[in-house]
């Protein structure tokens, strides 16, 4: 398979493959691996793993092998031993607005700890990390973070947008009609003709949700190379990525190239300025948080606010606006809004990236075209941007004391003041929007949905969905300690922190306490007095854990706080 004159043999001694490939006391082991095809060159050669999530459950997922075999002839044909095993994808699509929505966050651990697993214990020297579902990538990444071996991370790509009636759909528009059914605005015969329309092959839902946000962000933060996030996941284009990827991951190997040796504070802010740039997913301010816990950078959550504060808004990508990932990747990708951060310096260009360039150097060696000399209305300038400020605020008060997040997708300047609706679940949140109660200028809480309450911290975007698909995205507000989608538009804050079962202030609301959102002040609060809240908690009775085995009890407690990633390595999480 392998070719010795392909591989700089000058760092055997550091290849811990050889535990299990050299020496006569190893013949067990060759045997093992020549009954699977594998051969005396391959023996010589790093062993590269290759985590492949594939799985007929999801359009994200579906065509991961054939990804993963581009990735593995990049090993092979660079002289390395590819070693493909699978993990475990959830489709939050699917699994949206149901009691299966709690595994979802737990994927992402459940894939981090098995990919750390395998690769330890087949003491493999490389990763070739491949994601496609949204949890995929964190947990991809934060494996490789912990394992530092020499990783490359390789996204599946996203799908191509459907078309309905001259326009282009994502499954976010779906959602949303059913909102729209319900108000009647919409009927069901459009909703069921945009249904078989919108999702047209395999990829990652093909908006700026939050597997797209996740695969840019593994290109700011240095864990990809420059311009693999935005082929599609169809296109010819998405292969030759994976055969690069394995290359590179070869290489990295034959270097020494670590994730620690890249990974700093300023791979992190370049990867929050990408994110608050083109108004990615919430879900990258909790999925950051766990990868610099992991990494051991100190990251805190109000560097979201600081960088968003220098940082425009300058793409205008669903859910905000119009345009997918597809469109972006039609005049340059990830790395067009790389050039227009870096030139503005906005990024630190001497951060370094897998690929042992610096960011400055892998954005000038791929030379892509700045943003004024483009034909894209979606684009704007940092000197000329959609918002002044970058899509992604962490509001406090004495609501949420350790944090909670919004995006803005469209009034920059949201206010609020009014009563509050308090639901103990997604279910009854979303059973009185469909019963058509909600009216403009109406609050609603969720609690109980957080990291351990839940447990597992369920994105809700069927409520989100179902309130914007009724024309109050900008005029009705939600806030939660669980999540919303990536897919979510208009006044949601998430991530309330800390959580009702831990105790948070979110746990001592009662129907009718006016709550007060105020985007400029950064503010989440609620007019009771501090006094008041300590009592109300005192004398409030914390519902027992809905699930007492099996795993979802287990992660259920283990979780940490959404402020801090929710991560539940016992290493790295707090308390």
């Amino acid at each position: 398979m392998s070719s010795d004159d392909e591989f700089d043999y000058g760092k055997d001694e550091q290849l811990r493959s050889r535990e299990v490939t050299e020496g006569p006391d190893k013949a067990p082991h060759r045997a093992m691996f020549r009954a699977m095809g594998f051969d005396d060159e391959d023996f010589g050669s790093p062993m590269i793993g290759v985590p492949n999530p594939a799985a007929d459950i999801t359009p994200c997922n579906v065509h991961l092998d054939d990804v993963a075999d581009a990735a593995l002839e990049g090993v092979d044909e660079t002289g390395g031993m590819p070693i493909e095993f699978g993990t475990i994808t959830i489709s939050d699509a699917i699994s949206m607005g149901t009691e299966g929505m709690k595994a979802s966050l737990i994927s992402r651990e459940l894939i981090a700890d098995s990919v750390e697993l395998v690769s330890f214990g087949e003491r493999m020297d490389g990763l070739v990390t491949i994601g496609g579902c949204d949890k995929n990538m964190p947990g991809m990444m934060m494996a490789a973070i912990r394992t530092d071996l020499p990783s490359v991370f390789c996204y599946g790509g996203s799908i191509m947008p459907g078309e309905h009636e001259g326009r282009e759909v994502t499954v976010q528009n779906l959602f949303e009609g059913v909102g729209a059914v319900a108000d009647g605005e919409m009927s069901p015969d459009e909703l069921d003709e945009m249904e078989r329309n919108a999702c047209p092959g395999a990829g990652s839902c093909g908006g700026m949700f939050t597997a797209n946000t996740m695969a840019s962000i593994s290109e700011a933060i240095g864990f990809a190379p420059l311009g693999s996030a935005s082929p599609p996941a169809e296109a010819d284009s998405r292969y030759e990525v994976a055969r690069e990827a394995g290359e590179i991951a070869v290489e990295a190997v034959e270097a020494g190239r670590k994730p620690s040796d890249f990974l700093s504070e300023a791979s992190f802010e370049n990867a929050i300025a990408l994110q608050v740039a083109v108004g990615g997913s919430t879900n990258a301010v909790l999925h950051l948080l766990a990868m610099a816990a992991e990494a051991g950078v100190d990251l805190d959550i109000e560097t979201f606010n600081e960088i968003s504060a220098r940082t425009p808004k300058i793409a205008n990508l669903q859910p905000g606006g119009e345009r997918v990932m597809n469109d972006l990747h039609e005049v340059g990708g990830v790395p067009v809004v790389l050039r227009e951060l870096l030139e503005a310096d906005l990024l630190h260009g001497d951060a370094l990236t897998v690929t042992g360039e610096t960011m400055a150097e892998a954005v000038a060696r791929i030379d892509p075209p700045a943003i004024e000399d483009l034909d894209a209305d979606f684009l704007h300038t940092v000197a000329d941007p959609i918002h002044e400020r970058g899509a992604i605020r962490i509001l406090t008060g004495n609501l949420a004391p350790d944090g909670a997040v919004i995006k803005i997708t469209g009034e920059d300047h949201l206010h609020h003041e009014g009563p509050v609706r308090i639901f103990e679940r997604e279910e009854d949140a979303m059973a009185y929007v469909q019963e058509g109660n909600v009216e403009s200028g109406d609050v609603i809480g969720i609690r109980n949905e957080g990291p351990r309450g839940g447990p597992g911290m369920r994105e809700m975007l069927g409520v989100t969905s179902a309130v914007a698909g009724q024309g109050h995205a900008e005029d009705v507000a939600l806030f939660t300690d669980g999540r919303f989608s990536g897919a979510t538009r208009g006044f949601s804050i998430g991530h309330v922190a800390p959580e009702a079962a831990a105790g948070g202030p979110i746990a001592a609301l009662e129907d009718g306490d006016t709550i007060t959102i105020d985007i400029d002040d950064l503010e989440l609060s609620v007019d009771l007095s501090d006094a008041e809240i300590e009592q109300r908690l005192a004398d409030h009775d914390r519902p027992e854990p809905q699930y007492t085995t099996g795993v979802l009890a287990k992660y259920g407690r283990d979780f940490g706080s959404a402020a801090n990633g929710a991560v539940t390595n016992p290493g790295v999480k707090d308390e």
